[in-house]
């Protein structure tokens, strides 16, 4: 297992003082649009704020295609063996839908964990590539994982700032957003962490390879199917596929599937009146009782258990992506 963080030292040479105060800005910003812990829409359509005043529990969920400032806080993102750690000024940037879990560290009344999140599509990614030119050499042949934490610089928090300063235009916000939004793309992409966009696995459409693996499994996670069945479907060798997904996801394909159907049972049985058995059905469990003990061995409790103590606890500041 291996950690990933930052060096909040130094940030691309810039004095830390500086950078604090447009995180601070950037904090004061969204006091006024709300205090509220959890997740908080904006009337910008892609923009959320999510808080926490308390420390949260390991929480399980799907990271979806976005990208996540935090303002303020610490906060750690495990995908498979791997534990991400980020903390103000740092962000995450998630390029495919992937089962993780995330868990807000420290954060209190008086100091909360604040971030903002874009959503985005591996499409509007490839877009700005093509109409901007942009042209950058990979580093190193492998396949990286389809989440990683970046630093942010002076640049990418001026256009965060100038994207918060339109909520008070309502009649400006949805056409200038869109275009704050691709000039955001655009920082990204031209900066450090670059070539982790430029995976094509990320943006081609969804029609070769590994793309077409996770697109497939995403939409298919309750069905049945071998590892050589899919990899013949996306025109791999079984060990190919298994070598290349896991890369890009961390896991294999299988337990991909598995994870995202025990995560969809949650979210059923927590959205109404479902019991186990059923929601194991719906799923594309034929065994109730491997769904029970794959459920506790994911979740740390049988199923039932599980969602009494989900509804008892407040999910403010859990996981940003789904749920």
């Amino acid at each position: 297992m291996w950690e990933q963080g930052l060096d909040s030292r130094t940030i691309h040479g810039q004095s830390i003082s500086i950078h604090k105060k447009a995180l601070d800005q950037l904090i004061a910003m969204t006091d006024r649009i709300t205090l509220a812990d959890g997740r908080t829409p904006t009337i910008v359509p892609f923009l959320s704020i999510v808080r926490s005043s308390r420390e949260t529990l390991r929480s399980p969920g799907v990271l979806t295609p976005s990208f996540c400032l935090i303002l303020q806080g610490t906060k750690k993102i495990y995908l498979g063996q791997d534990i991400l750690h980020y903390s103000a000024g740092d962000y995450l940037a998630s390029l495919i839908d992937m089962p993780a879990s995330s868990q807000v560290i420290g954060a209190t009344e008086q100091s909360p964990y604040i971030s903002l999140r874009i959503d985005f599509t591996t499409q509007e990614i490839a877009s700005v590539v093509m109409e901007a030119e942009i042209v950058t050499e990979p580093k190193g042949k492998d396949l990286r994982a389809g989440a990683f934490i970046g630093k942010s610089d002076a640049e990418l928090l001026d256009i965060f700032l100038r994207l918060l300063k339109l909520i008070d235009k309502p009649k400006e916000v949805r056409f200038l957003s869109e275009l704050i939004k691709r000039e955001m793309i655009f920082n990204l992409l031209s900066g450090d962490y670059g070539h982790l966009f430029f995976q094509k696995v990320f943006y081609d459409q969804i029609t070769d390879g590994i793309g077409k693996a996770i697109h497939w499994i995403k939409e298919n996670y309750a069905s049945s199917f071998t590892a050589q069945e899919l990899a013949k479907s996306c025109n791999m060798s079984t060990s190919g596929l298994h070598h290349k997904f896991k890369a890009v996801t961390t896991m294999g394909p299988l337990q991909y599937q598995k994870q995202l159907r025990l995560l969809e049972a949650r979210r059923l049985m927590l959205s109404g009146p479902v019991g186990a058995t059923t929601a194991a059905l719906k799923v594309g469990y034929e065994s109730p009782s491997q769904f029970n003990r794959e459920y506790r061995r994911f979740f740390g409790l049988p199923p039932l258990q599980d969602i009494k103590a989900v509804r008892k606890t407040s999910y403010a500041g859990g996981f940003e992506d789904s749920l």
